[in-house]
């Protein structure tokens, strides 16, 4: 004969069970879903997320340890740390992708901060921010803006993106994305290299 702590226990688990099955069907919709009992798979439309976006290739963006920071002098006064006018970090690069007709598009943000310095002036600065794609020894796309940011007598935080970033979808994942700053690209010489 089973005891009553025994019963109870039973009982309590099974309607626990019971409950989290009962509310998970709920979420889903439809409870035959949640096991797969007799339901059919739907077909996406034109708005729903396909599993081949969720699984497709969407290179990671780095950020060169040389690339993550952009010091600008007052006339004259290179590597002069009175002179120094402000300061630029990155903090973050991130990405998104969508792929269509054999093109794979990036949107590229980086994040960062602008810190004035002892000769800092108030005003618009000039970012010199290059995203580059590569594959092996060749460039796919070089791009670098001369993003502006407002800065006055205090910390100045910043998100640029570029989100026109197009090339066509490799047939391995092959593609290295970079993001950050080119100070070099600064001189006629370098402005369609990759960083």
């Amino acid at each position: 004969m089973m005891r009553r702590s025994t019963y109870v226990r039973l009982l309590t688990v099974f309607s626990a069970c019971g409950l989290v099955l009962g509310v998970a069907g709920c979420q889903s919709g439809s409870g035959g879903k949640l096991l797969n009992l007799g339901a059919k798979e739907e077909k996406p439309d034109g708005g729903k997320i396909l599993a081949s976006d969720l699984l497709g290739y969407c290179p990671k963006v780095t950020l060169k340890a040389d690339t993550g920071y952009f010091n600008r002098y007052t006339k004259g006064g290179e590597d002069d740390p009175a002179k120094l006018a402000y300061q630029a970090s990155i903090g973050d690069v991130t990405r998104s992708c969508s792929r269509a007709d054999g093109v794979l598009t990036m949107n590229i943000a980086v994040a960062g901060r602008v810190v004035p310095g002892p000769a800092s002036v108030v005003g618009a600065v000039n970012l010199p921010i290059r995203v580059a794609v590569i594959r092996g020894d060749e460039v796919l796309y070089s791009q670098l803006h001369n993003y502006q940011v407002s800065v006055g007598a205090g910390v100045t935080q910043f998100v640029f993106n570029d989100p026109n970033v197009s090339v066509p979808i490799p047939a391995e994942r092959s593609l290295q994305v970079f993001a950050g700053f080119d100070a070099g690209a600064l001189t006629k010489k370098k402005q369609d290299a990759a960083f």
